[in-house]
């Protein structure tokens, strides 16, 4: 009995220490400057491929998550306040203008990003797609015109979080760089036209793939370096559209893209041939890499074997 006596207080020290260390560490908040680490470089590439301002998706995503503490962010991976609408996924219920209102849940905060972009390329948005991509108080007047929010004073909020954390800095970003670009009207493999232009420059083809994204080929002796100091192009940003590594050698002919590669092909499926790679596939279809492998539910680094049938769509 009185080894008991002696324990009680020891037993409940450790369970109150443990209490207070999860108050103190289990609900740590993410600074600002944190968050716009993590995502800036999510917006910048979404914005080479919708052409929404980076600064506009950082801002609503700071602003709608709280800096990504809301509890809709981290129960439901939601940093844009998406309502369900037609949503088909999964559903999740919060008091909002409404009570009880539906928002949509994500599998992860990077397909919100992915979703947010979707959203606004909406008919209901499509006045937005006129104004210049560096024109963010234009975008910000917009979306609230446009009925994204509520609150009156959406647009003032936007635009101040984008210039008190210099946001803008990021529409600066430019996939395009110093080639020429002339209008053309180029086309698939089966005749059909692609709209978008070919990019020349003095010593490089670029050209435009069936899934819409400009690439180049790589020639013998490319680097990463070379060809981007050729397009004007930023080498971080080469590597990340091709998620090059350091090291990784080009082989001769190899398709180098000079756009974010898409969410998904304009083939829906693939079976995997001998000595093919996550990778190699990613390239040669135009999916991003990280997609490629969420859609088919496989485990970066697992093997890859011939005769799998993969998802592209």
């Amino acid at each position: 009995m009185n080894d008991f006596v002696l324990k009680k207080p020891a037993i409940f020290s450790v369970i109150a220490f443990l209490f207070i260390s999860f108050q103190l560490f289990g609900n740590e908040r993410i600074t600002r400057s944190d968050y716009i680490q993590k995502w800036k470089d999510v917006a910048i590439q979404n914005m080479q491929e919708f052409n929404i301002p980076a600064s506009i998706t950082l801002a609503q995503a700071i602003l709608e998550s709280g800096d990504g503490n809301s509890d809709l962010a981290k129960a439901s991976n939601n940093h844009f306040g998406i309502k369900c609408h037609d949503w088909k996924g999964e559903r999740v219920y919060y008091d909002d203008d409404k009570k009880g209102e539906c928002f949509r849940k994500y599998k992860n905060a990077s397909e919100s990003f992915d979703d947010h972009s979707q959203f606004l390329k909406r008919k209901r948005y499509a006045s937005l797609f006129e104004l210049d991509i560096k024109n963010y108080k234009g975008w910000a007047k917009g979306l609230k015109k446009c009925g994204y929010a509520t609150n009156p004073a959406y647009a003032k909020l936007l635009i101040g979080i984008i210039e008190k954390n210099e946001l803008h800095k990021y529409d600066e970003e430019s996939v395009e760089g110093q080639a020429e670009e002339i209008k053309a009207k180029p086309r698939s493999k089966n005749g059909k036209k692609i709209p978008s232009s070919i990019l020349l420059s003095a010593s490089r083809k670029v050209d435009v793939s069936e899934n819409r994204i400009k690439f180049t080929l790589a020639k013998e002796g490319d680097t990463a370096e070379k060809i981007a100091v050729e397009l004007g192009l930023p080498v971080w940003t080469l590597r990340k559209y091709n998620d090059l590594s350091q090291n990784t050698a080009l082989s001769e002919g190899e398709l180098i893209y000079l756009q974010p590669k898409r969410s998904k092909s304009t083939q829906a499926e693939h079976t995997v041939q001998a000595e093919e790679s996550m990778r190699s596939i990613s390239q040669r279809f135009g999916i991003r890499l990280k997609r490629l492998y969420r859609k088919n539910g496989i485990t970066v680094g697992s093997e890859l074997k011939p005769g799998t049938t993969l998802i592209l769509r």
